[in-house]
């Protein structure tokens, strides 16, 4: 018998928004994984740390977090080797993951490559978009809403694209773009009622008028509702 796989959801950043499955499953498997930078415990370790035991197995995925990634297949593919030798001998492994792990998730990264060698459970966690949308108290959808999630990385004509069937918009990782969105955003005559969130549920969270905003860490999202 092989181990199971599991990729555990571990919220956006408050350690009381973690449900009581991934709280359970923290205590009760042997091995844990996650993304970590070079040196530090990285975001998921840190929002887990109270409900993560003495005696585990830690397997930390170190990555430069460079922003053309050139480093993040090697790292994953090392660390998917590493965890299916655990597999193997029949120990789960927990892979702990910000927000919700099939939600733009480091998870997936090792589920392609193990899917198919491993049984995998996924435990859903509470996603940026909508801890932000809590932070704001601002509705993402109602109704017949349509809601759309668009990376700031992408371009202006792709971007455009999909925020014009929109009727609710999030757009994420949001960082060093922030004055190329801001003009698009304008351009619709969307910037007056957006907001931005940066880091939400952290202890440092900011929420403000996006027309406000000069300056915002990739760990932001902006809201729109035409």
């Amino acid at each position: 018998m092989t181990g199971t796989l599991w990729g555990i959801g571990i919220g956006p950043g408050d350690p009381e928004l973690l449900t009581a499955k991934a709280i359970r499953l923290l205590g009760a498997l042997p091995v844990l994984a996650w993304p970590a930078p070079l040196d530090g415990d990285g975001m998921a370790r840190t929002i887990a740390a109270a409900y993560i035991p003495t005696d585990k197995i830690e397997i930390p995925i170190r990555l430069s977090f460079r922003p053309d990634r050139d480093d993040t297949d090697a790292a994953y593919g090392r660390a998917a080797e590493t965890i299916a030798a655990h597999l193997t001998a029949g120990r789960d492994v927990g892979i702990l993951c910000e927000g919700d792990p099939l939600f733009f998730g480091s998870f997936i990264y090792v589920l392609n490559r193990l899917r198919d060698r491993f049984p995998v459970q996924v435990v859903p966690g509470i996603s940026s978009p909508m801890a932000a949308a809590a932070v704001a108290v601002k509705p993402l959808s109602l109704l017949e809403d349509a809601v759309a999630i668009i990376p700031a990385t992408r371009s202006d004509d792709q971007i455009l694209a999909l925020l014009a069937p929109a009727d609710s918009i999030v757009i994420m990782k949001v960082g060093r773009h922030l004055p190329r969105v801001k003009a698009l955003l304008d351009r619709l005559g969307l910037l007056a009622g957006a907001v931005a969130v940066e880091r939400a549920t952290w202890p440092e969270q900011r929420l403000l008028p996006l027309a406000e905003a000069t300056e915002l860490s990739y760990f932001s999202l902006i809201l729109v509702h035409k």
